[in-house]
């Protein structure tokens, strides 16, 4: 089923406008490198909107230009033309400096190589960006321990990351993203690194928190199948979207999860 980009059939009815917040706008983004005499084109002339509370998945082979588009995304690439407005600023005409203070108060990360601190446990693993919002090393301390137990870790907070399964590193991960209470979380990849039964189980806990949480989730998937857990796919070949495509799968994860298994 494909949808208008503002469109929101799987959740909403056949042919229903979604009236949320717009978030993420991108119109007419470029990204193009010169090879020599040779233009080549990353991204080529990307449009879409993507609202508050959404989960949407970006998939396409190697090289499609995803993993540029997130870098855009999140600001760490600078476009060679276009717009991206993201909750009302437009982060193409910010310097680095003000990039840094865009991602530290708006964006959280996921990645799929979990890249966490070995020499902190978890609890310092998930306070560690607040620090550089120079929040108090109590305060810090209580909402790394809030968002661990959000993620089902209570009982490893004190647990190193070589004490812990990938799944567990992943969920410290994600409670690390979260809990800066960013507007937007972006996720490269986030379960490249896990086998399928834990696969599953992060991609439900991730758009179970989306739902509660209320936040927009943005996740970059070579995995065509894990992209159907989101809300909306945006697929992208040789630097353009061409295709946004509906959930499919929620229902099933829904299912999933009232069998009472452990996330």
């Amino acid at each position: 089923m494909e949808a208008d980009q503002n469109g929101f059939e799987g959740r909403h009815g056949v042919g229903a406008k979604d009236t949320r917040e717009p978030v993420i706008q991108v119109k007419e983004l470029y990204k193009v490198y010169h090879m020599g005499d040779t233009k080549v084109y990353a991204l080529n002339g990307v449009d879409f909107t993507i609202r508050r509370g959404e989960f949407c998945a970006i998939t396409g082979p190697s090289g499609s230009g995803k993993s540029t588009l997130l870098n855009m995304l999140a600001g760490l690439e600078h476009p060679s033309k276009g717009e991206i407005v993201i909750a009302g600023k437009h982060i193409e005409k910010l310097n680095e400096t003000q990039l840094v203070t865009f991602r530290r108060e708006r964006v959280g990360f996921i990645f799929q190589s979990y890249n966490l601190i070995s020499t902190m446990d978890a609890v310092e693993n998930v306070a560690l960006p607040l620090s550089f919002r120079g929040m108090g090393k109590a305060d810090r301390t209580k909402r790394a321990r809030q968002y661990l137990k959000l993620v089902g870790l209570e009982k490893f907070m004190t647990h190193m990351p070589n004490q812990m399964s990938g799944g567990q590193q992943q969920r410290v991960g994600i409670a690390r993203a979260l809990a800066v209470n960013p507007q937007i979380i972006f996720a490269d990849e986030p379960t490249g690194n896990l086998d399928s039964k834990t696969t599953m189980e992060v991609l439900r806990l991730m758009q179970k928190i989306v739902r509660e949480q209320n936040q927009t989730l943005v996740m970059v998937t070579h995995d065509n199948n894990l992209a159907t857990y989101a809300d909306r796919i945006f697929k992208i070949i040789d630097g353009k979207i061409v295709s946004i495509e509906e959930n499919h799968k929620e229902v099933d994860l829904m299912a999933t999860e009232k069998t009472g298994e452990e996330v």
